[in-house]
C-alpha cells in the first residue's frame, strides 16, 4: 500500500512510493500549463461543431459553417479558370502560324506551354528538353519533320507512328541486317561510310564500297550525301546529332534492326489551346525556325476549279 507524506523540505506530497531510498513527489502541474490545455480542449470541441471533422459510414460531419476544402478549392480553380478566360479565347481563335504576331499572346502561350511540358513531356524529353537516347533534343536545330510551329504543332497533333491516326508521322526504315537485304560486312560498310559524311572517321575502302551500298539501298530517303527529307520523316545523316547514338556499334545496330520510336498524339490527350502552347514552347527552346507562309495562289489560279487532294496527297504534307 501506498505510503504517502508530505516532504519537509518542499513541503509537497509524495505519490507514496520509494525505490532504493528515493521518493516521488508529488508536483502538482504549472498553472499555465493547465489554462493552456483547458483551452485546448475548448479550441478542438469548437472547431468539430464549425468545421467538418468527424468521418461517418458515407461522409463527414459538415460544420455548421458548411465550409468545406474541396468547395474553397473548387472555388478557386473557377477564379483561376475566368481570369484565364480572355487570354484562353484569343489563343484558341488565332491560327498558330500567326501567334508570333501578337507578342502578348505568345509570350502567356510560351509559359503556358513551360507548365504543360513540365507535367506531360518531361518524362521523354527531360526537365531541360535536352533527351537522351532515342527521345529528340527539342533545344538543337535538327528536326525530323520541320521545326517551324506549325510543324511542330502539326507534330504534337496527330504524334509519331500512332496506329489509328490517319494524319500521324509516319516513316519506316527497313532492318537491313535483320531482314536479310545486307550482309554483316555490308552493313559494317553502310556504316563506314555513314561515320565518314559525319566527318568521324577518314576514308576508306569500307567506306567506298559502303558509299555504294548507301547510293543503292539508303539514298532513297537519306539523300545523296545523307542530307535527309523532311518529307520523309528521314534524318540527316551528315551532322553530328545523333538520336541513338553515333558510334559504330549503334550505328550498326540501327542499319540491322532499324528504329521505330513514337510520340503519343497529343491533339487526343489535351485540348486545342493547350497543344497550341506547347507548340509554342518548343518553339521558343532555340532550336524552333521561322515559318515561311506558302505562296497566295495567282488569280488565274484562284479562279480555275480546284480538285480535291486524294488521300495519298495529304499523307505527304509531314512535320518533324
Amino acid at each position: 500500500m501506498a505510503d504517502k507524506r508530505i516532504d519537509e523540505a518542499t513541503g509537497t506530497p509524495t505519490v507514496g512510493h520509494e525505490w532504493d531510498g528515493i521518493e516521488e513527489l508529488d508536483t502538482p502541474m504549472p498553472r499555465w500549463w493547465l489554462w493552456t490545455l483547458y483551452a485546448t480542449i475548448i479550441w478542438g470541441i469548437a472547431y468539430t461543431v464549425l468545421y467538418p471533422a468527424w468521418p461517418l459510414v458515407n461522409s463527414a460531419t459538415k460544420g455548421v459553417l458548411g465550409w468545406s476544402s474541396r468547395e474553397q478549392l473548387a472555388g478557386e480553380e473557377e477564379a483561376e479558370r475566368l481570369r484565364k478566360e480572355p487570354m484562353q479565347l484569343a489563343l484558341a481563335r488565332i491560327p498558330i502560324e500567326r501567334l508570333n504576331e501578337d507578342s502578348r499572346l505568345m509570350q502567356a502561350a510560351v509559359e503556358g506551354g513551360r507548365a504543360a511540358f513540365k507535367v506531360h513531356c518531361v518524362q521523354c524529353h527531360g526537365s531541360g528538353a535536352a533527351g537522351s537516347k532515342g527521345y529528340p533534343n527539342l533545344n538543337d536545330d535538327d528536326w525530323l519533320w520541320g521545326g517551324d510551329i506549325k510543324q511542330i504543332h502539326t507534330t504534337l497533333v496527330h504524334g509519331i507512328r500512332q496506329p489509328g491516326h490517319a494524319e500521324t508521322r509516319m516513316s519506316q526504315m527497313p532492318a537491313f541486317g535483320r531482314d536479310g537485304i545486307l550482309t554483316s560486312e555490308q552493313v559494317e560498310d553502310v556504316v563506314s561510310h555513314v561515320r565518314v559524311i559525319s566527318r568521324q572517321e577518314k576514308p576508306s575502302a569500307a567506306s567506298q564500297r559502303g558509299a555504294k551500298l548507301f547510293a543503292d539501298n539508303c539514298a532513297v530517303c537519306h539523300g545523296a550525301q545523307g542530307q535527309g527529307d523532311r518529307k520523309l520523316g528521314a534524318p540527316n545523316l551528315a551532322d553530328s546529332i545523333w538520336l541513338f547514338g553515333g558510334d559504330r556499334e549503334a550505328l550498326a545496330q540501327t542499319v540491322n534492326n532499324s528504329r521505330y520510336g513514337v510520340m503519343p498524339a497529343w491533339g487526343a490527350r489535351l485540348d486545342p489551346v493547350t497543344v497550341k502552347m506547347l507548340a509554342a514552347y518548343v518553339h521558343s527552346l532555340g532550336g524552333g525556325e521561322d515559318f515561311i507562309p506558302e505562296p497566295a495562289p495567282s488569280a488565274a489560279a484562284s479562279a480555275a476549279p480546284q480538285a480535291a487532294p486524294s488521300q495519298a496527297a495529304k499523307s505527304n504534307v509531314q512535320p518533324r
